[in-house]
C-alpha cells in the first residue's frame, strides 16, 4: 500500500479532531471550520456528522462529497512543503486543499479570503 493509499484509507473521523484542535487553539470556532468544509465539499453539518459517525475514509469523504466547490482550484500555496496547485494526484490535491483552508483559518485569515469570495 502506497503512502497515499494509507492516507486515503484513514478515517476522516480520525483527522477531524486535529482540524478542530488546530483552529480552536488559534481562536477560531468549530462553526467556522464547518463553514470552510461546507464551502469546499458541500457537506452540511448533518452530512459531516454522518461521515464522522460512519467513520468514512478520507477517500469516501471526498468521493461522496455533495458538491466540490468550482472555485477550489483557486486555493494556492504551500502545505507540508508542497505547492497545492502543483499536486497532480486529484484526491491528494483535494486533501491538501482542505489542509490549506484549515491552515488559513488557524492563521486568522478573513473568512471571505479563505472562501475565495474577495477579489
Amino acid at each position: 500500500m502506497s503512502n497515499w493509499e494509507r492516507v486515503y484509507a484513514m478515517s476522516f473521523a480520525g483527522v477531524y479532531p486535529h482540524y478542530v484542535n488546530k483552529v480552536v487553539g488559534k481562536g477560531r470556532t468549530k462553526e467556522e471550520l464547518h463553514e470552510v468544509i461546507a464551502w469546499l465539499t458541500g457537506y452540511t453539518d448533518a452530512g459531516l456528522k454522518k461521515v464522522i459517525e460512519e467513520k468514512k475514509t478520507c477517500r469516501e469523504f471526498f468521493d461522496e462529497a455533495p458538491r466540490l466547490n468550482p472555485n477550489a482550484p483557486l486555493i494556492k500555496g504551500v502545505v507540508c512543503g508542497v505547492r497545492v496547485e502543483a499536486i497532480e494526484e486529484p484526491l491528494m490535491q483535494k486533501l491538501r486543499w482542505l489542509d490549506k483552508l484549515v491552515d488559513e483559518l488557524a492563521k486568522g485569515k478573513k473568512m471571505e479570503k479563505i472562501l475565495r469570495t474577495a477579489e
